[in-house]
């Protein structure tokens, strides 16, 4: 069997999709004879079945290295010529579009991934522009043609049967509990900040994106005040926007960023449009307790025994979260954490998981659907 994962939303620097399929391939290798190829943007158009092969894609300002190409005709070509026998397609734009066509085309079954809520990030970056009614149509109208739609939470298996997304299946990520550790843990974070050895370093790791709500986190810390003091990990530079704020680059390295992670006290996130939030994983693996809004997918993970939940968009709340915090046993909650992400969030109790998925779909009986006409400037 070929798997071939297909997706814009892949940067060579960092996010939640990247770190997704790595930990797919490198899982597939080492547990199953499948081969599996990850196409996605690049600076060039390169085809190499069982890696990375890449269509070249131009950059899109203030994103982390992310990339669009601009001719769906040729990514039909190039996923083509991979000659996959089952295609993922992990967002609902050009990758869907094509991933259908080729499957049409080979008759082999496709799944997609529903890693982010489109009408509401949409919405959040330009407004009123586009109605929320029509974006469901979208997805409603897009993956009726596909075999399976993963969704990582129940919240979103949820919502796509509202929609009218008939096939959702709930799949949730996971983390490699080897690379995310309390092993991690440098004592030394306190002094590489200039802070004093009694500060209470709370981190957030991630974009910078409007639904985020960063803003949220930088006033909840301005409530705080000392000894509170915010991490942020991401972005391109490394700033002190505040005396309790310190910013520094996102971290490609997984090794890396779990260091930062481990050496905390605990993670925030006032996102509250997350289908699942993988860092929120990454940082109970590495025995942190999480504050987090009480929003999107975070109550499935997040409760009293792992952390707290904050009213979302409330710096008040949040602010109030992160003070009783620190009057519980911070060790305990965070091995509580661990426990959980152990037990339940593993990326081998999720492959094993798909890959049963995957079982069911090769040779079952392709369902008849109109085709899709993938258009493009130049042949």
């Amino acid at each position: 069997m070929h798997l071939v994962d297909t997706t814009l939303f892949y940067s060579p620097t960092s996010g939640g999709v990247k770190r997704y399929l790595t930990a797919k391939h490198d899982w597939l290798k080492a547990h199953t004879s499948w081969e599996h190829t990850i196409l996605v943007p690049g600076r060039e158009d390169h085809i190499e079945r069982g890696a990375v092969a890449s269509i070249q894609g131009h950059p899109v300002p203030g994103t982390f290295n992310y990339r669009l190409p601009l001719n769906p005709r040729k990514w039909v070509r190039l996923l083509d010529a991979l000659q996959p026998s089952l295609i993922e397609a992990g967002d609902a734009f050009h990758p869907a579009w094509c991933a259908s066509r080729v499957a049409r085309k080979r008759d082999i079954p496709i799944a997609a991934f529903y890693h982010s809520d489109l009408p509401q990030i949409i919405s959040k970056r330009v407004g009123g522009s586009l109605s929320a009614p029509a974006l469901r149509r979208y997805i409603r109208w897009t993956y009726e043609r596909f075999d399976v739609v993963f969704a990582p939470s129940r919240i979103m298996c949820g919502y796509l049967d509202e929609l009218g997304v008939s096939r959702a299946v709930h799949q949730p990520l996971g983390v490699d509990p080897e690379i995310f550790s309390p092993e991690r843990r440098r004592a030394d974070l306190r002094e590489r900040l200039a802070l004093a050895p009694e500060a209470r370093v709370l981190v957030y790791a991630g974009r910078f994106s409007g639904e985020k709500n960063v803003p949220v986190l930088l006033q909840a810390f301005a409530r705080l005040g000392a000894p509170y003091h915010l991490l942020l990990i991401g972005g391109d530079r490394e700033a002190r926007p505040d005396t309790n704020v310190t910013m520094i680059p996102y971290r490609r390295d997984s090794v890396e960023l779990a260091q930062w992670l481990a050496s905390a006290d605990a993670l925030v996130h006032a996102g509250t449009k997350e289908t699942f939030g993988l860092v929120i994983l990454e940082a109970m693996a590495c025995g942190l307790p999480v504050v987090a809004a009480r929003a999107g997918a975070f109550p499935e993970i997040i409760d009293e025994s792992v952390g707290a939940l904050a009213e979302p968009y409330s710096p008040e709340s949040m602010a109030a979260a992160i003070a009783a915090l620190y009057e519980r046993d911070l060790a305990a909650v965070g091995a509580a954490a661990r426990a959980r992400v152990i037990r339940q969030f593993t990326w081998s109790r999720a492959f094993h998981t798909q890959m049963a998925t995957y079982a069911s779909l090769v040779g079952a009986q392709r369902h008849e659907l109109p085709e899709i006409e993938v258009l493009s400037p130049s042949p």
